[in-house]
C-alpha cells in the first residue's frame, strides 16, 4: 500500500512480538488455528511442485494442480488457453449433479453477450489408467466417437466416474486435481438450480434467478479469471497463494496466481499482500510469516517460520 506496512498498521515493537493466540474460529466456536494446520501438514509427504492454475469464480477460488509430466500435451494445451486469457469471463455452461460440471467453452460480455471460446487445434488424447476420472479431478471434454477431439472445454468430476469415463471414446484425459478447499466451491456450483436454455445450454447452472427472458452476466456462474503459477514465484508468494485458498474467510478476495510479483508489495522490511475484502494483511519479514487484521484484533501476529509454511504449502500442492 502507498503508506507502507508500518504506517498502515502502526507497527510497534510491542505488537510485533505478540504471542500466537487462538484467533481463527471455525463453525460452532471450534478453534481453527493456522499454526496447528501447519503442524499437521508438516507430517504429510512433500509433493513435487506442479503448475497450479487458479480459477476465480463467482462462488470462490478453485485451484488445480496440473499433471505436467504425466499429461504434457494436454497440460500445454490447457495452459495455452489460460495464458492467453481465453477463460477470463467464461462461465460454467453444463452441470449434471452427481456427475460433472463443465466449462471452458463460452464467454460472456455485456457488449456482445455469449461467445464461443476460439479454439486451438485438437490435442492428442493422453488418457491413462493411472489417471482415472475420480472425484476432484479435471479432465478434457471432447466430441463423441473422436478420442483426439479435445480443444478448450474441460470438466470437474463430482464423483468417481471411472467406470464410465475411463472406458468410452478412448478414455477422458485427466490432467489435474483440485487442491485444498476447491471442491467445496465445485460442489456449491453443482448444487445451483439448472435450466434448459437450449442448444449447448440444456443443463445450465444459474448463480442468480433471471429477472427477464434474457440471461445476464449476473445469472451465470462466471469464471472471472484463470491464471497459472509462475516457476519464478517467490517462496512468500507461494505461501500467500496457499493461505488465500485455504482461509478465504480471513484473506479475500484471493489474488490471481500471476504475475505474482505485481500482487505483493514491499515496505518497512515486509513483503506483503493486502486483502480489501477482509481488511487484512499477510506478510513475511526475516523468515517469519505475519498476519494483521480483525482476527488478531488488528495486532501483528507472528504465525511461524516461513520455511515451515513453505513446506506446508508444498505438501498441499503449491
Amino acid at each position: 500500500m502507498a503508506k507502507g506496512w508500518r504506517q498502515t498498521i502502526r507497527i510497534s515493537s510491542q505488537n510485533r512480538q505478540a504471542p500466537v493466540t487462538n484467533i481463527f474460529l471455525g463453525k460452532g466456536g471450534s478453534v481453527r488455528l493456522l499454526k496447528w494446520a501447519m503442524v499437521v501438514l508438516l507430517f504429510l509427504p512433500l509433493a513435487g511442485q506442479a503448475t497450479v492454475v487458479r480459477l476465480q469464480t463467482v462462488l470462490g477460488v478453485v485451484d488445480i494442480a496440473l499433471f505436467d509430466s504425466e499429461a504434457p500435451r494436454t497440460v500445454a494445451n490447457f495452459l495455452g488457453y489460460v495464458n492467453r486469457g481465453a477463460y477470463n469471463n467464461s462461465f460454467i455452461h453444463r452441470s449434471v449433479p452427481g456427475f460433472i460440471i463443465q466449462g471452458g467453452g463460452y464467454t460472456y460480455s455485456t457488449a456482445s453477450g455469449v461467445a464461443s471460446v476460439t479454439t486451438a487445434p485438437p490435442v492428442t488424447n493422453e488418457y491413462s489408467a493411472s489417471r482415472s476420472n475420480l472425484r476432484g479431478t479435471i479432465a478434457m471434454a471432447k466430441l463423441g466417437n473422436d478420442p483426439n477431439s479435445a480443444t478448450s472445454q474441460w470438466f470437474f468430476n463430482l464423483a468417481n466416474n471411472s467406470a464410465n469415463l475411463d472406458n468410452q471414446n478412448g478414455g477422458f484425459t485427466v490432467f489435474g486435481r483440485v487442491l485444498g478447499n476447491g471442491m467445496d466451491v465445485v460442489d456449491a456450483i453443482a448444487r445451483l438450480p439448472v435450466v434448459n436454455a437450449g442448444g449447448a445450454f440444456t443443463n445450465l447452472p444459474l448463480a442468480t434467478p433471471p429477472t427477464s427472458s434474457t440471461l445476464q452476466k449476473e445469472n451465470l456462474v462466471m469464471v472471472d479469471t484463470a491464471s497459472a503459477s509462475s516457476p519464478d514465484a517467490s517462496e512468500s508468494d507461494r505461501v500467500f497463494s496457499y493461505l488465500e485458498a485455504t482461509y478465504p474467510q480471513f484473506l479475500s478476495p484471493a489474488k490471481p496466481l500471476s504475475p505474482a510479483a505485481s500482487l505483493s508489495a514491499t515496505a518497512e522490511g515486509y513483503y506483503y499482500r493486502h486483502y480489501a475484502g477482509t481488511n487484512a494483511l499477510i506478510g513475511t519479514s526475516g523468515g517469519v510469516l505475519y498476519y494483521y487484521g480483525p482476527a488478531s484484533a488488528n495486532q501483528i501476529l507472528p504465525l511461524g517460520a516461513l520455511a515451515d509454511w513453505l513446506a506446508t504449502a508444498a505438501s498441499a500442492g503449491y
